[in-house]
């Protein structure tokens, strides 16, 4: 069933709402087209003849991007104006910006953009994402339905602007921050293998918080419809991985160094790397006259004084207030600095509306006169706040005279003000003559940053704090003034160093090499779409691996008269369920019938004990049971079991058992099951990142205490389990199918069907012995593996209904048959 938060989007896309100028087609070939909120574009009306004009933003990072792709990669770029475009000039414009930018402009309602950035973004987003939840009216906004769905037609604008551009086969599409985070949805479902990536240049938020958001599921679906998802910081990956594990039932694993998760057979790749700065773009900033006069006034103006410098956007996240304070305490604190010491603060315009900016920016400028009034004097004022525009030169000039620079915002993505900083206090020639400075001087420079911020990890010499600790904050900044200056030197060279390689061009190549490798393997699978609305998503498969067909195998089924079925128990006879494990009364008249036809050999094989198997399964009277996978067989009900020769020492259970339980007191939700040849630890009931972790950790313990033991550790799906060296259920299938060459009746058909890890065992096995030289004939093979994912079977099927329903038909295909049919007799011990 369709989520009610998706329903029905197809057909709201499809209204007068999406009903947009196309965009002209006169594109290059190969291209990478970059799809963010805001086009990297200036735009003015001209006065006298009423004309857009349009000039490039050299300050965006989407455009200065590209100086890490190939000088040969063309780069087209899709999003919306800073402007509103009347219908009537939108055409227009769209060619304009083709032809002389190459950018694609999505032409958004002002309604629509309003509800879309200004809502659905600024008032549930952005907020849940720097974890702040709507406890209350007066604490943001509750979640709004009608906000959502502008924010999916958005979505749904600007993948219609891609889709009109793009060659699927050969372009690339980089998608940017959570403004869009729904649009590959859309995308994927036009273009199975579109190679398409997503950067989040927010902080993703922890599952307890995520899990809040009404629309977690289709976003995070969203997200995995790309085939590389990059991130600021591991603990931003680890957050997502996280909650797709919660959310989703989704594992993930490393890959030769490369985080994967599987989706539907598709490897979404995980990518940590934090964005870098342009270093040509500032450097030229430096050079400019502009910065050379204003470095010379600020010289003049704090002549004598330390400059601590801090560049925040008006926000509730920056903490902009916590910094003042500790500020304020410095003063307090040591009185010496008072006249020596001043914070300069510049305040970036809000980005967003709202109560809660307004309520940040008077807590700001009280504060502010506040310091002034007690520690100041006519001459002396310990807080600058400058809140008007500041242009790029002025910031550069502030950046080069100040001996400290800090940023305390509470959350932030990446916050890349302290990168500048460290650049701009290396310096230029220019900057140095305005300075007077020599060339090749040592440089110094000393960061306080917030533990809470994205580039807080990549400055291991910056001095880290907790931004709500005033205390520590003032402390921090005393010793970043007070440190000697061959320590700062130090600092300063360590920090250059890194800023200056992982640049923005070595982010963007990074980033394009690693979506390369992603989608190497598009074609090599079989794609299909499968889900509706946002829940939408691909199945990719080995072109070898396809569904089985009942006609097929009933035909082949009829033509052969020495069968061999093997069926695994849980998840493929039975649905898996904590409940109950008992067979329906339509499972047990199927193997009954498959039972009773002489020309079959049946046996279930699991890794349940011989005594629950035998109660479960007790009116199938010639069915043969390999319990405790293969430990115990018999052939049917009146034969005796027999135990694998292979296993005779269980002496190591008094070794595992008080490892398990150790793990289990530690471990709610977790459960030792105890059976005669092996004991296995389940944590399927524990929360999944503690269960996965602790699983982890008995496998090592294990492993270690097992060394000389006749024992083998594995981990399955929420389980752990320990088992006598050489079972498996593998060695099964292998046995009976000896044991039949050997009596003179070699197997012409053999299907085997199971849906975990532990079956993969008896796929390779059967694929293993069928080649056997003795065989006059090369039997019929299904091997069939339940769920579609990879596997060594070449069949699949998708849940325990089509299992049954398959083992219903070839009961059908039978012949008649007494209650008293004789299955093959197999031993252990006849093949030994």
């Amino acid at each position: 069933m369709v989520s009610k938060s998706s329903a029905s989007f197809l057909d709201l896309a499809s209204g007068n709402l999406l009903d947009v100028p196309q965009t002209p087609r006169s594109l290059p070939r190969v291209m990478n087209i970059l799809v963010a909120n805001m086009l990297p574009l200036h735009a003015k009306r001209n006065v006298e003849t009423g004309k857009w004009c349009f000039s490039l933003d050299k300050d965006s990072l989407l455009l200065q991007l590209k100086d890490g792709f190939s000088p040969k990669t063309e780069v087209v770029y899709v999003g919306s104006l800073k402007v509103d475009i009347d219908p009537s000039e939108q055409e227009e414009v769209a060619q304009t910006l083709l032809e002389d930018f190459n950018c694609v402009p999505t032409f958004l309602s002002q309604d629509l953009q309003k509800k879309f950035y200004l809502g659905f973004c600024k008032q549930h987003l952005w907020p849940l994402f720097h974890y702040m939840l709507p406890m209350c009216p007066e604490h943001g906004d509750r979640f709004d339905r009608v906000l959502w769905r502008a924010y999916v037609s958005a979505n749904k604008i600007f993948a219609d602007k891609v889709m009109e551009i793009i060659s699927p086969e050969d372009d690339y599409v980089w998608v940017h921050d959570y403004h869009l985070m729904v649009l590959p949805t859309f995308l994927r479902k036009c273009y199975n293998r579109v190679k398409l990536g997503f950067f989040l240049h927010s902080p993703f938020p922890s599952s307890e918080i995520y899990r809040t958001l009404p629309v977690r599921d289709e976003i995070l679906r969203g997200l995995l419809n790309c085939d590389l998802v990059g991130f600021h910081t591991f603990d931003y990956a680890r957050h997502f991985l996280s909650c797709c594990s919660r959310m989703l039932g989704l594992d993930y694993e490393s890959k030769r160094g490369h985080i994967g998760l599987d989706y539907f057979g598709r490897t979404v790749y995980i990518k940590i790397l934090p964005v870098g700065i342009h270093m040509g773009r500032l450097e030229s900033v430096m050079n400019l006259s502009s910065t050379s006069a204003k470095v010379k006034e600020l010289q003049k103006q704090f002549d004598g004084k330390k400059v601590i410098i801090g560049i925040d956007d008006m926000d509730i996240f920056k903490g902009i207030s916590l910094k003042l304070l500790a500020m304020e305490y410095l003063l307090q604190q040591n009185p010496d600095l008072q006249g020596k010491v001043v914070l300069v603060q510049i305040v970036n315009p809000a980005r967003g509306l709202g109560k809660d900016v307004q309520e940040a920016k008077e807590e700001t400028y009280l504060t502010a006169r506040r310091i002034n009034e007690a520690y100041g004097s006519p001459i002396y004022e310990p807080v600058i706040l400058i809140d008007h525009h500041a242009p790029r030169s002025e910031k550069s000039a502030y950046y080069a005279v100040a001996e400290c620079c800090i940023v305390n915002a509470v959350r932030d993505g990446m916050n890349l003000v302290p990168y500048k900083y460290t650049v701009c206090r290396q310096g230029t020639p220019y900057m140095d003559e305005a300075m007077g400075t020599k060339h090749n001087s040592p440089r110094t420079s000393m960061l306080v940053v917030s533990e809470f911020i994205g580039c807080s990890p990549s400055l291991s010499g910056a001095i880290r704090v907790n931004p709500w600790d005033i205390n520590a904050v003032a402390d921090a900044l005393y010793v970043a003034i007070t440190m000697n200056r061959s320590e700062k030197q130090l600092r300063h060279e360590k920090h250059y160093r890194y800023i200056s390689t992982h640049d923005l061009g070595y982010w963007a190549r990074s980033f394009m090499q690693d979506l390369e490798r992603a989608c190497q393997d598009h074609y090599n699978k079989r794609c299909w779409g499968i889900g509706l609305g946002l829940g939408f998503r691909v199945l990719s498969l080995s072109p070898s691996f396809r569904r089985l067909s009942i006609d097929h195998i009933v035909s082949a089924y009829r033509r052969t008269n020495r069968r061999a079925i093997f069926l695994d128990y849980d998840g493929t006879v039975v649905p898996q369920t904590p409940i109950s494990r008992n067979p329906s009364p339509e499972i047990i008249s199927t193997l009954r019938s498959l039972c009773n036809d002489p020309k079959n050999t049946v046996f279930i094989v699991s890794g349940r004990g011989r005594s629950s198997l035998s109660e479960w399964l007790g009116p199938c009277d010639m069915l043969g049971i390999a319990a405790e996978h293969g430990y115990f067989i018999r052939c049917n009900k009146t034969s005796e079991w027999e135990t694998c020769p292979l296993a005779v020492d269980l002496d190591w259970k008094k070794i595992v058992e008080p490892v398990m339980r150790l793990y289990t007191e530690a471990t709610d939700g977790s459960s030792i099951e105890i059976k005669e040849s092996a004991l296995v630890w389940h944590h399927q009931d524990a929360d999944p990142d503690f269960g996965s972790c602790q699983a982890k950790e008995l496998l090592d313990h294990l492993e270690s205490v097992l060394a000389n033991e006749p024992a083998v550790v594995k981990r399955g799906q929420h389980i752990v389990e320990v088992k006598p060296q050489g079972i498996s259920k593998g060695l099964v299938a292998e046995k009976v199918l000896l044991d039949m060459v050997n009596s003179g009746k070699p197997h012409d058909f053999v299907m085997c069907i199971g849906d975990d890890r532990s079956d993969e065992d008896m796929f390779e096995s059967i694929l293993r012995t069928v080649t056997c030289p003795t065989l006059p004939t090369a039997p019929e093979i299904f091997a069939c593996t339940v769920g579609r994912k990879p596997s060594k079977a070449k069949y699949y099927l998708d849940d325990t209904a089509d299992v049954v329903r398959l083992l219903q038909g070839l009961a059908t295909a039978s012949c008649p048959k007494s209650e008293n049919g004789v299955q093959s007799q197999v031993s252990f011990e006849s093949t030994a």
